[in-house]
């Protein structure tokens, strides 16, 4: 094996083994910030671009206090470690974000020594709720999954006397003397094809997606003129588009079903002087489905209606639960499993007097 070695190029060695540990962290779902002795920043992975919003080429040679402005905890604590030459570790520490966010994190500061003294300070963050987060998606998913084999297969036994039913109405039409009676053996007829209809909807979800290349922005355009289309109302959209996201590989009807629902369930919420807000982001290191995506697509349908009932919010995407009377309760728990089938996932979140249904899809480049 020595001899081996001897006969490799060193030059490759060398460049293969200093670009490794780089390309390591570069992949880490751990945030990871690097800060001079001058305690300028030097270097900060993809994980931290993404959990702090913010990009490399903005914040290199920033200091801590210029990063993090509103919590001095990590400029006095990055300092207290280059000094005294030890680690400090702290869990649930309050971080707030260039958009507004605040979130939780735990954090590991860590002094690189050279000769026994510190010349580098390595700053690790971990979100305190990102494992909360994923059991409770993979639990979402594995309910819904049997909720969705459970009303499919009652969805087949329903539809098959439903055509039984409807062929026997239209037999009695024809035989029928009293023409009064029509409009009875009509409501038949047009109740079996309502049903056929709405069962249909809850089976055609198992369908495999038939991905090609698509604009996610034409997508929120067309989807936006059906809605206004079917309302007589004016409806008031406020976009927020990202110029920079890239034509993706999706099933276009797919996607454009679930934001539909997604879109009509905001109409339904708002009142007449209601505003939706339509949002694209790309966010980078994000894990759904238990696998670590470097760039996502989030779409933010936003309304400033009430909500979800708090009754119903845990079970907001399972078929059949619905806070309104005329609901089916398909609408959600159908854009959830179209986009499931995609990799990607719906998230529900109320903030402040808003309601936000955030689309997170895995992005598949056309040239893919």
């Amino acid at each position: 094996m020595k001899y081996a070695l001897k006969q490799c190029n060193n030059e490759q060695i060398m460049n293969a083994l200093s670009e490794t540990p780089v390309r390591i962290i570069e992949n880490l779902a751990t945030a990871v910030l690097l800060f001079g002795k001058d305690l300028q920043l030097l270097f900060i992975n993809s994980a931290g671009e993404g959990l702090l919003s913010v990009s490399h080429n903005r914040v290199a040679g920033m200091t801590p206090k210029q990063i993090w402005p509103n919590s001095s905890f990590f400029y006095e604590a990055i300092q207290r470690a280059l000094y005294s030459g030890s680690t400090c570790i702290e869990r649930g520490v309050e971080l707030n974000l260039n958009n507004a966010q605040t979130i939780l994190v735990d954090c590991m500061i860590t002094p690189v020594l050279v000769n026994e003294a510190a010349e580098e300070i390595l700053v690790e963050l971990v979100d305190t709720d990102a494992f909360v987060r994923v059991m409770q998606e993979a639990n979402q998913q594995t309910v819904q999954e049997a909720a969705k084999e459970s009303v499919q297969g009652m969805a087949h036994e329903i539809k098959n006397p439903l055509g039984g039913i409807r062929g026997a109405a239209q037999l009695l039409e024809r035989e029928l003397e009293n023409k009064d009676l029509l409009e009875y053996t009509q409501l038949i007829i047009n109740e079996s094809d309502r049903l056929r209809h709405f069962i249909d909807r809850m089976l055609t979800t198992s369908n495999q997606p038939a991905k090609s290349a698509m604009n996610i922005h034409e997508v929120l355009e067309y989807v936006v003129s059906v809605v206004c289309a079917e309302n007589e109302q004016p409806l008031k959209f406020k976009k927020d588009y990202d110029p920079s996201i890239p034509s993706i590989k999706a099933d276009r009807e797919q996607i454009i079903q679930a934001i539909l629902n997604l879109i009509r369930n905001a109409v339904q919420a708002i009142d007449d002087d209601g505003v939706i807000t339509l949002r694209t982001r790309i966010r980078r290191q994000v894990t759904i489905q238990h696998r670590l995506n470097r760039h996502i697509i989030e779409v933010d349908i936003i309304d400033d209606g009430p909500g979800i009932p708090p009754e119903i919010e845990a079970g907001a995407f399972y078929p059949l639960v619905t806070g309104r009377a005329e609901g089916t309760g398909l609408g959600l728990s159908i854009a959830q499993q179209l986009i499931q089938s995609h990799g990607g996932l719906i998230n529900y979140e109320r903030k402040e007097s808003d309601t936000y249904f955030s689309i997170l899809l895995p992005m598949e480049y056309e040239n893919e």
